[in-house]
């Protein structure tokens, strides 16, 4: 039996990696967040084989960890659903304000800068566009996450139980299915209509239950299988995994020849979807080998780096604006801009005490002291 309360490193890594990867694979799309399709093909080949590689490490994956670390922190100090829930919305609900607000106007810079400007004041004084911002995460491309994951955290009880059975955690396989079907319908009938991003977005909580259900059954196996029998399935995760690639390769190439995103092509959305599970599978694997300590020391700037990476890909984006590079060369000066200055710039906010806590790091701001207790 594992102790709730070892470190584990292996997870810290896979949190380190997500984070990073989002700065490459936001970094791999074009300003629009196209597949480049003024460029031709042989220009995009490049960018979508990048992509393929950083899109293995997902949101999705994020959503795992979160799960998989809510059940070992409520095994090593148990709460009562009610308590979890106000504690996740001060966690996560109190950041991604403060998140909203600050990218309604930052990306005002790239609005004015690619000319769309007028539409996006309009957005940020029309009442209906705020409700969106709110609970969808509609404001940035990336905020999506928070909203997503607090809504999958609502369904905890269903973790607790999967978690006792951990057959469980193959109802993602199903749950995935049926998201694609329902999104083929409801992306066919109400294809502009207001309601369309809210039953979407309902869709995917309610079927991304299957990763919160997948992370706590690799709770279980993690806590009851010895080293020798987790690392025994190390070749067939990488086998799969393997599989999964080649599907992925196959979407990246019908990228390249259409220049759009292959949202039909039924293998490259399993393989999106399941890849994230089996590199979280194949390090839990390997969970119990030697990992370098520093990745824990790294690992809790990587919701930081997330929250924060959009400011300095923007300013990539508008300092390449007109000019003749290629794709692949454009998303490398990126990267090399905006990972760095992002890990900077969190690292910065970390070590100041009244901004910390909004990349998940110290304390919440209180609207009022507590006043000092009496001495008996």
């Amino acid at each position: 039996m594992v102790n709730p309360g070892t470190r584990l490193i292996w997870l810290d890594a896979l949190r380190l990696c997500a984070g990073l990867s989002m700065v490459g694979l936001h970094a791999s799309a074009d300003p629009a967040g196209q597949p480049w399709a003024a460029y031709v093909e042989v220009e995009r080949i490049a960018p979508m084989l990048l992509r393929a590689v950083l899109y293995v490490a997902r949101t999705e994956l994020f959503l795992i960890i979160s799960v998989f670390l809510l059940i070992l922190a409520l095994e090593k100090r148990p709460r009562s659903y009610g308590q979890v829930i106000c504690q996740q919305s001060r966690r996560l609900l109190v950041p991604f304000t403060f998140w909203t607000l600050f990218y309604a106007f930052y990306s005002l810079n790239k609005a004015h800068a690619f000319g769309y400007a007028e539409s996006a004041w309009a957005a940020l004084a029309s009442p209906r566009e705020w409700p969106g911002f709110l609970l969808l995460g509609s404001i940035k491309y990336h905020m999506h996450f928070i909203p997503t994951l607090f809504g999958m955290l609502l369904l905890l009880p269903l973790y607790r139980t999967a978690a006792r059975f951990p057959v469980l955690g193959l109802g993602l396989l199903p749950l995935l299915l049926i998201r694609r079907e329902l999104d083929g319908v409801l992306y066919a009938e109400l294809w502009g209509a207001d309601i369309l991003p809210y039953l979407a977005r309902t869709v995917k909580i309610l079927t991304y239950a299957g990763y919160g259900m997948a992370a706590a059954a690799f709770y279980t196996v993690w806590t009851r299988m010895g080293r020798r029998d987790l690392a025994q399935w190390a070749g067939p995760v990488l086998l799969a995994g393997g599989l999964m690639f080649a599907m992925k390769l196959a979407a990246a190439w019908k990228t390249v020849e259409a220049g759009q995103w292959p949202f039909s092509f039924a293998p490259g959305y399993w393989a999106d979807y399941l890849m994230p599970v089996l590199l979280f599978a194949l390090c839990m694997c390997l969970g119990r080998r030697q990992w370098p300590p520093l990745l824990s020391q790294l690992a809790p700037f990587s919701f930081g780096i997330y929250l924060c990476h959009p400011i300095f890909l923007d300013l990539g984006e508008i300092w390449l604006r007109g000019t003749d590079w290629a794709p692949i060369w454009q998303i490398l000066a990126k990267i090399a801009f905006a990972l760095p200055a992002t890990v900077l710039l969190v690292w910065l906010i970390s070590r100041t005490h009244v901004l910390a806590w909004t990349i998940g790091l110290g304390d919440l701001p209180r609207l009022r002291r507590r006043r000092p207790s009496q001495s008996v």
